[in-house]
């Protein structure tokens, strides 16, 4: 596929970024979509599972959602977020899907109502996270693109410096610098 586009040495997909990779999709490349299911899937599942608490239907989110990725890969629009975040709120919303979808196993009249669910601390967790969210949308984007690859993907900061490039000094302060920034403006 490589020789087609005239490229000889491509750099390999899982040190490609997101746009990138969603590119060589576009054109049908089975390395760039495993790189991107190996980048992202972890969120994808731990959404889903959060959601759905079956491991088996959380398992179905993530096929579909990486199944809708490869068959329509413009369906991300790049200008409204990064691909981590934009997956989280696609495997959070098809989880809810599923969930409606899913048919009572008890009648209602013999299921219990009980909740320890609180909506005032659920409004203040959401208010919070709005406010994280857009002050992580105004981080440089160096700082926010290290911050999401540590905590939406898990990696290490190793990890992060080898598929950055960057030196584990420079991606450590970058993170660093982007929690103070989060720090300061939640106790401000």
């Amino acid at each position: 596929m490589y020789r087609e586009t005239g490229i000889v040495n491509p750099p390999p997909p899982s040190t490609q970024d997101d746009a990138a990779l969603l590119a060589l999709v576009r054109r049908g490349d089975n390395y760039a979509m495993a790189s991107l299911f190996d980048r992202y899937s972890k969120i994808v599942y731990s959404v889903a599972l959060r959601v759905l608490r079956d491991p088996a239907a959380a398992e179905d989110v993530l096929q579909e959602i990486f199944m809708q990725i490869w068959r329509n890969p413009d369906a991300f629009i790049a200008t409204r977020g990064s691909l981590g975040a934009w997956l989280a709120v696609v495997s959070r919303n098809r989880s809810i899907d599923a969930l409606r979808r899913r048919r009572p196993s008890e009648s209602i009249d013999d299921m219990a109502l009980a909740s320890n669910y609180n909506l005032a601390d659920e409004a203040e967790r959401n208010n919070m996270i709005e406010k994280a969210r857009g002050i992580i949308d105004h981080l440089p984007v160096e700082q926010r693109k290290t911050l999401e690859m540590a905590f939406f993907d898990g990696l290490t900061h190793s990890e992060i410096a080898e598929m950055t490039g960057d030196p584990l000094g420079t991606v450590k302060t970058r993170i660093r610098s982007a929690l103070t920034t989060l720090r300061k403006a939640f106790t401000a």
